[in-house]
């Protein structure tokens, strides 16, 4: 197999997992809050009245400039400049994976079918966050490149590496801390004679992404509040935090997660002493200490964050490297899997690949899967070891049974397990009332989703498709993290609008909010009053 029909399959399998399983998703998480940002940007005069426009949090990224950078190109707009994105970092992603693989002396076919048994992603619970992220966030364009950055440096090409790594800092910083603290400790321990340059290389580029975050921050004007990284929480701001981002408190979730992590890293160090004859010395260090350093990110988490009160930590969120534990993983009990297979021990490779195929559609872990599922995962499992043995006596035909098998398994845990990693929030009706308000309403229109319907996503979509603002949500809030005035404002809004239904006589409070439309949901209708637009869910009230 070339390189280019490698690269090829690579983008099948990319495509095929956008598409699919685990898929993509657009507005449903924090591309709601992204989003309205960027399409401020791009146009000043839409979003001026949004709190979430007004305190941005991209200061310390070139997320917004690759996103703008894009749609100046192509002329897309920014949901697909976004999506080409994702699809082109995604398939680095997978490039790194394969490079690790090949770097294990496996066959460019067996190395596919590592990667596409990666593809599949999996859930990382208590931190929340995913191995293959469903939105073209920061962290989703971050991640790939740190694995092209392993992959690189187990193809013995530190100064490449480097540039990835370096890439996926100036993305998005909190997600790159472990490899570069796999790389110093390097740097550090590694005597060879030569190794020390040969790795300062790779430290480089680092030098030059620092300073051109620190120069790209400091030019960034128009923001109401800048991100503070010294000082402690107050008691208030520690509270929001609680309630709006739970994911950064290790004590609010460690007693029901954790324990799958560790089981991960038990399986993941079985896997590398099955397959340490294949593992060459740079990839060793980051199969060895990365996971290490992720379970460690979780006390560390604890003691800066809970202990400390560190402003800096709700930013960094240092315990989200846990999903660096489950990647590590996916890779070797794959690769455990196929060697155990090319040396005919058909029910270890079967062990293996069982458990592998369950990650991908099981959040906790350690919990009985559904019928279903376990149905599925060992269909997987008996026709990968199958298609293994058929590779072993010939090459063509095995090969064709692989790729069956990695196409199959894009499509098997939707179809056959009932596993849907999302559910879409956007309904005609939603884009119905966001089309309206587009085209009837005056470009600095602020919207309010009272009551029960605030808490929802429906207000965020709303904003990012109708280029409209709303007064709060709940979604919006998950900028308490980064920025302690917005919190403020946040929570005094929240507050105003929470545990009460819209009445006529509330209209006119609206308006001094600044409000001048109000939506409800269709049975929960203001009585008396006419609205002004309505449709099978929605209806729009003016506030007078």
């Amino acid at each position: 197999m070339s390189r280019l029909a490698t690269g090829a399959a690579l983008a099948v399998l990319t495509l095929l997992g956008w598409i699919s399983f685990p898929g993509h998703t657009w507005l449903q998480q924090d591309t709601q809050i992204y989003a309205p940002i960027l399409e401020h940007q791009w146009d000043h005069r839409v979003l001026n009245q949004d709190l979430l426009v007004q305190h941005p949090h991209v200061a310390y990224t070139f997320y917004d400039e690759l996103a703008n950078g894009v749609r100046r190109l192509t002329g897309a707009s920014l949901e697909h400049a976004l999506a080409g994105a994702q699809l082109v970092f995604r398939w680095l992603g997978l490039l790194g994976i394969f490079l690790i693989a090949a770097s294990l002396g496996f066959s460019r076919v067996e190395s596919l079918l590592v990667t596409a048994i990666w593809s599949l992603g999996a859930t990382v619970i208590g931190p929340a966050v995913l191995t293959v992220e469903y939105e073209p966030t920061p962290r989703a364009l971050a991640v790939p490149l740190i694995l092209l950055a392993i992959g690189l440096m187990a193809q013995h090409r530190p100064a490449w590496a480097g540039v990835a790594a370096s890439l996926a800092f100036l993305l998005h910083p909190p997600t790159v801390w472990p490899f570069w603290a796999v790389l110093v400790m390097m740097l550090v321990f590694r005597r060879e004679a030569g190794s020390a340059r040969t790795l300062a290389w790779a430290l480089a580029p680092l030098a030059v992404a620092i300073v051109l975050l620190a120069l790209h921050a400091s030019r960034q004007g128009g923001a109401v509040e800048h991100q503070q990284f010294f000082g402690r929480l107050s008691p208030r701001l520690e509270a929001m935090q609680r309630l709006r981002a739970p994911y950064n408190w290790v004590s609010m979730w460690w007693r029901q997660s954790l324990l799958q992590y560790v089981a991960l890293w038990a399986a993941s160090c079985w896997a590398t002493c099955r397959v340490r004859a294949r593992v060459n010395q740079p990839l060793r260090w980051f199969v060895v200490a990365l996971p290490v350093l992720a379970l460690g990110s979780v006390p560390l988490s604890w003691l800066l964050l809970e202990q400390m009160k560190w402003m800096l930590m709700p930013q960094v969120q240092p315990a989200r490297a846990l999903l660096f534990v489950t990647a590590i993983a996916q890779i070797l009990m794959s690769a455990a899997g196929c060697q155990a297979a090319a040396r005919r021990r058909a029910w270890e490779a079967a062990a293996w690949f069982a458990a592998v195929f369950l990650i991908p559609a099981m959040a906790p872990l350690l919990a009985w899967p559904t019928l279903p599922l376990a149905a599925t995962a060992a269909g997987l499992t008996v026709a990968t070891v199958g298609a293994l043995a058929l590779f072993r006596h010939s090459r063509r035909l095995g090969a064709a049974a692989v790729a069956a098998v990695a196409l199959c398994a894009t499509v098997a845990y939707p179809a056959l397990a009932s596993v849907h990693n999302y559910r879409l929030m956007e309904t005609p009706e939603l884009a119905a009332l966001a089309a309206w308000a587009r085209n009837s309403t005056p470009v600095d229109a602020v919207f309010l989703f009272p009551a029960a319907e605030h808490r929802s996503g429906d207000p965020g979509v709303f904003r990012a498709r109708a280029l409209r603002a709303v007064y709060v949500d709940w979604k919006g809030g998950g900028q308490v993290n980064y920025l302690p005035v917005f919190a403020d404002e946040w929570w005094r809004r929240w507050q105003q609008v929470s545990g009460h239904l819209p009445a006529r006589t509330h209209l006119s409070v609206y308006r001094t909010w600044g409000v001048r439309y109000v939506v409800t949901r269709a049975p929960a209708a203001i009585p008396g009053v006419a609205p002004i637009y309505r449709n099978r869910f929605y209806c729009v009230y003016a506030a007078r």
